[in-house]
């Protein structure tokens, strides 16, 4: 029995070094070996584009946190403007209604500053929103076309088989298993790029819809602002007084 389980112990590495990725690809050939290479690059792009798409939009987040606390307090929006990172998303916004609302005195047409306003902060939302939209397309077309690029290694690989099978005359299961092997490895790492990518697409896609609300959001309370004179703002979250324990901390 020990002498069984030793040699099936030993006959299992020599089995997967025989039917290994390597091998299989080998077994393809050169155009396996090249559909191989370019699911290898679609995976690293799309992870990629995946984290640093993650890193820009929570970036975009954490500075919306700041205008929620900072901006509204401030006496005009050149001050709150002040406040914010110079290359913040928000601060683009009020930066570009704050000149817009300068340049509409020069404009030798009569044009409603609503009107010239709204349409100045709508351009500046949109270049923000096409920047964090930058490289999805990259996602959505890995998520669509990685299964068929594995797809037509798996097609390459049975072609091999049979072709094997007619040469030999006979199905012979040790002639025919590389080609199959092969084939099957490619529908896999075709749907392991595929599944990631549709996943980061649709998760980045949420997370941006949600970032422009807050940008449009913004924009209008800035809009109304500027058209007011400052009479009209948002409601200012009311601050914790100095020294007050926070809630969190008076429970400890």
């Amino acid at each position: 029995m020990s002498i069984l389980f030793l040699t099936a112990a030993g006959a299992a590495p020599e089995a997967a070094a025989q039917f290994g990725l390597i091998p299989a690809l080998k077994e393809g050939g050169p155009i396996s070996i090249a559909i191989f290479s370019v699911m290898v690059i679609m995976s690293v792009f799309s992870f990629y584009i995946m984290f640093t798409k993650l890193f820009e939009q929570q970036k975009v987040l954490n500075q919306y946190k700041d205008v929620r606390a900072q901006f509204w307090r401030a006496a005009t929006l050149e001050e709150g403007a002040a406040k914010l990172d110079k290359n913040s998303a928000f601060r683009q916004v009020v930066d570009d209604g704050i000149a817009a609302q300068k340049q509409h005195s020069l404009l030798t047409d009569p044009i409603e500053a609503h009107d010239w306003l709204h349409g100045a902060m709508a351009r500046s939302e949109d270049s923000i929103n096409n920047k964090l939209a930058g490289g999805l397309p990259f996602l959505a077309t890995v998520g669509a076309t990685a299964p068929f690029v594995g797809l037509l290694g798996t097609v390459i690989g049975i072609y091999s088989a049979l072709i094997k099978i007619g040469i030999a005359g006979q199905a012979d299961i040790g002639k025919i298993a590389g080609p199959v092997g092969e084939a099957l490895i490619m529908t896999a790492i075709g749907l392991f790029v595929a599944v990631p990518a549709v996943l980061a697409y649709n998760w980045l896609q949420a997370r941006n819809k949600t970032i422009a609300r807050s940008l449009s959001t913004f924009s209008n309370d800035v809009l109304g602002y500027i058209s007011s004179g400052g009479r009209v703002k948002p409601a200012v979250p009311a601050a914790a007084p100095a020294g007050k324990p926070a809630p969190a901390a008076a429970k400890k």
